[in-house]
């Protein structure tokens, strides 16, 4: 993984990205460009592991370039299974930036990707200031989080 800058056309790419995410929905458009700035963009090789699951929840990424597998391992002898490829525009972690419970499944980069990343440290300062908005993510986030424990015990 590598740090990457983040111009004028990544910023335009992020911030039509975060509008499409439902997660966000919550956020007025000012809101959202108050987050922009804390976004950075990491260049990862193929087969790179971004988290693993059972590890804390710290980030929210967005694919801007390349594919991602979602892998999940059901029990302790289990082998990991591919439950999704995300490519760009995809997105994975939002659960972290609400709450930083563990990791629901391992993400590893299926090919050469660039991913923008928000660390949850950082977004915090938008829900101080918004608590209607932090309500309904949470909400959101425990939907999320109640569709990846279904589809683990599938």
């Amino acid at each position: 993984m590598v740090k990457l800058p983040l111009g004028q056309v990544e910023m335009g790419v992020l911030a039509r990205s975060l509008r499409g995410v439902d997660f966000f929905s919550p956020l007025t458009v000012g809101q959202l460009d108050q987050v922009l700035p804390y976004v950075a963009l990491y260049g990862y090789e193929a087969g790179e592991t971004v988290f693993r699951q059972g590890e804390a929840g710290d980030a929210f990424y967005i694919v801007h370039a390349g594919k991602v597998d979602v892998l999940v391992k059901a029990g302790f002898l289990s082998l990991r299974r591919r439950i999704a490829r995300l490519g760009p525009g995809g997105f994975f972690g939002e659960i972290a930036l609400i709450s930083r419970s563990p990791r629901t499944a391992t993400i590893r980069t299926a090919e050469p990707s660039r991913l923008f990343a928000l660390v949850a440290s950082d977004f915090q300062f938008v829900l101080k200031q918004n608590p209607s908005a932090r309500a309904e993510m949470e909400r959101i986030a425990a939907r999320r989080r109640f569709g990846a424990k279904a589809s683990e015990t599938a």
